[in-house]
Parts: structure tokens; sequence; C-alpha cells
């Protein structure tokens, strides 16, 4: 009798005890198969602040993987034989939540890896550079997660109104460069403060923010704006982020100077200000506050016809491509989601073009996708191709050998940026790059 109860306790044990096995090995299965997919993508370098694991000390309680906010979204760190592991590097944005979660400080956050540097410019508790005068704050300075990011922009501003002439009313106090998470606060600190300044952005509200994937979750804490207070949300959407701040934008009246891009900031002969030139106007300024990101200046094509309006450098909305002939150039990520999703847009004509004979830095999912659509018809591809001239309703395009004119309303060139590494150094700010170290 004694056995019998015993089976009958022990069987629920037992199966509760397969299922915790079966779900492991599902999970680390997971795991393996978005490490291999990283690998196959060549996305295996994070791109800021991320999580080293030592094995020695984790105790494979999961806490961290749970932790990260991006856990629900896409792969990012997972469980390998028993251990955590950074098993979609590309993915890791810095929340830092894995490294609060662990237990047993089995995790380190750092910059750049033993085989690629990050380039992290120099700046003190107050933001400012070893130039006096000159600021940085957000992903420029390695912090690329949008909470902190917001919050160093007001803080930089904060030092910025503790220096001396400001408020001398012949000149800006401060010069904003970028209207990214840090820049927009920044930018709302300043009026808040009544200062005399100007916020200049090369491209669009939002910065880094703005080249999210559509849906992405972008913000998974609340943050403090000046002039609004609390942001009433914890989890939401690029989408709704941009929205959000468009409100703030027209409610608080904020001007942005956009597809305005700084050329050189030259220290005034007094030692006491900076003359900034854009590529529209030059601003006499006490300050320079540089929250540009680390995306950098999409780089051109440098070909006749690239100033026509036509071509622009990333994609906003599929949508505004209806039954138009759109050329997209590149072979990185964007490039290939801009053009599969303009593809799925009726009536368009598209064509993918690229100077490599293989996509080798995009992820699988996206490669498979244009790969589909071009099998179906829906996608031209031209590998080991280069454009020559843009005109205003055609495109030239050496391919194999031969030059084509394609018909054209719209390019989307998507080649990368020129990182701003060069910038800081021609304007005197130190930058040290970090391989895999705080």
């Amino acid at each position: 009798m004694n056995n019998f109860w015993l089976t009958i306790y022990a069987l629920p044990v037992l199966a509760i005890f397969i299922w915790y096995l079966r779900a492991r090995y599902r999970r680390e299965e997971s795991s393996i198969r978005a490490a291999e997919e990283a690998i196959d993508a060549s996305m295996i370098e994070p791109p800021s602040l991320h999580p080293v694991i030592d094995p020695l000390k984790c105790i494979g309680c999961r806490s961290c993987v749970n932790a990260c906010p991006e856990h629900h979204s896409h792969a990012v760190l997972g469980m390998i034989r028993g251990k955590a592991r950074l098993i979609a590097p590309a993915n890791c944005i810095g929340h830092g939540a894995c490294k609060r979660a662990c237990p047993v400080d089995a995790i380190e956050l750092v910059f750049g890896t033993e085989r690629r540097g990050v380039d992290i410019p120099t700046v003190k508790p107050s933001f400012e550079t070893n130039v006096p005068g000159i600021f940085i704050a957000g992903e420029l300075g390695g912090m690329g997660l949008i909470r902190n990011a917001i919050e160093q922009g007001r803080q930089a501003l904060d030092s910025v109104l503790k220096l001396k002439g400001i408020g001398r009313g012949d000149r800006y106090d401060v010069v904003i460069v970028g209207s990214g998470p840090a820049g927009f606060a920044a930018s709302l600190a300043a009026m808040d403060a009544g200062l005399r300044f100007v916020t200049v952005e090369q491209d669009s509200l939002g910065g880094t923010v703005a080249h999210f994937p559509r849906g992405k979750l972008v913000m998974t804490q609340p943050a403090i704006l000046p002039i609004v207070g609390k942001m009433k949300f914890t989890e939401t959407t690029k989408e709704e982020l941009l929205k959000f701040w468009q409100g703030v934008e027209q409610k608080t009246q904020l001007k942005v100077n956009y597809n305005e891009r700084v050329t050189s900031v030259v220290p005034v002969p007094s030692g006491n200000g900076f003359e900034v030139t854009t590529t529209k106007a030059s601003y006499a300024c006490r300050a320079v506050l540089l929250t540009i990101g680390r995306r950098g200046t999409p780089r051109q094509l440098g070909v006749p016809g690239e100033e026509q309006e036509k071509v622009v450098y990333r994609l906003i909305d599929p949508a505004q491509y209806e039954g138009q002939h759109v050329l997209v150039v590149g072979g990185g990520d964007s490039a290939l989601e801009a053009a599969h999703s303009i593809a799925d847009t009726p009536g368009t004509t598209v064509t993918l073009s690229y100077r490599s004979a293989a996509f080798s830095r995009a992820k699988a999912a996206n490669r498979n996708k244009v790969e589909q659509l071009a099998a179906a018809g829906r996608l031209r591809i031209l590998m080991e191709s280069n454009v020559k001239k843009i005109r205003n309703d055609d495109v030239v395009i050496e391919y194999r050998g031969k030059a084509y004119r394609l018909p054209n309303q719209a390019i989307i060139v998507c080649a990368g940026g020129i990182l701003p590494t060069g910038f800081l150094k021609s304007i005197g700010v130190e930058v040290e790059t970090k391989f895999g170290t705080a």
C-alpha cells in the first residue's frame, strides 16, 4: 500500500520534472539557433554598451534573460549549456537591466570588443569635454538607452547654465546639435531656462530613434522631460514615442532647424565661445552641446544628380511610393527592409542594387524575404552593380560591365553613415577607443 501511494505522489512530480527538462531543452535550442543566425549574418558586434557574462560566476538562473526588455521582441540573451550568453549582440542596445538582475554579479557592462573597438569621447561628470564649452550627451557618449539619454540632455544643459557669459545677449547661449532623446530634452530645458539657443538637426525629429525598425519597443521605463514632466507611459514603440514628441514640439512651439548639418565648430579668438557653421547658416555662441548620436552622417553615392529631392537616405513610409519606380541602394538590413516593405506596397516597381556579390551583413530573415519577393517577380535584385548617374526620370546603373537605364521616381540610399569620430577630433575633442572595457 505504501508503494502505491508513493507511486501516486511521484508521478506528478516526475511529470513536472520531465516538462521542465523539455522546456529547458526547447529554450536552449532556440538560443543556439539565434546565435547561429547572428553568426551567419555577421551580426556579432554589439553597437554600444553591452554585457560580458562570466561563465564561472553564472549560476544559470535566467534572471538576466528574463530582465532584458528586448526579450519578448527578439533574442538578445539566452541560455546555452546552462549558462547565460549574449546570443544576438547586434540587438543589444545597452539597457543594463541584465546586470541589475544578476544575483551573483556575473555581468559587467562594457564598450567594444576585442575584435572591434568603440570610439567614446572623453567627458567629465558635467558632460563637458576636454574642450571647455563643448558638451556631449546621449548615445554619442556611449549611452544608448533613451531614458538615460533624456536625463543626460537635461543634466548637460544644467552644466551649460553654470558657464560664465551665459545670458550676455549678443550671441546664442548654446547651440544644440541633434534632436534625438538627449537633444530634445536639452532643447526643452533650454527653453524652460529662458536661454537664447538654436537646435539644428541634419535629419528629422527623433535622431537615431526615427531609424529603428517599425514597431520596435524603444522605452521600458518612465522618463522626465523638462516642461512636460513625467512621460506617462512605461512601454512604448518607436511610432508612439515619435508621435508624443511631435505633440510636445507643437504644444511648446519648440523650433528645430531640420535638414541642417554642422560642418565646423571654431573657438572665437577670445576663447570664450564658438562660431558654429552649418550647411545653412553660422551661429556665434557661448557653448555647444553635441547630441548627434553614433549613426553619423549618411554616406552618399557621390554621383551626378544625387542632389535631387527624390534621393533620400532612409525609408519613412512605404505607402508614399505607391505606383512608383523605386531604387534601393545597399546591402545591409536597412536596405533590405526598405526594399521588401516597398515591394509589398501596391503598384510599386522596386530594384535593389548592391555593389557586392552577397548580402553578408544582413539578417537571414531579411535575406529570405527579398529572395522570396525576387523569385515571385515582385522585386528585382542587381548584385555587383553600381549607380553611375541619377536623372529626373531615370537612373543609370552599371551591371555586369554594361550600363542600363531604369525608369525611376525615387531613390533610397542605405549605405551606412560616416561616424562622427573624425568630426570630434577636428574640433579638438579627445576620443578613446575601448576594446571591451567599461
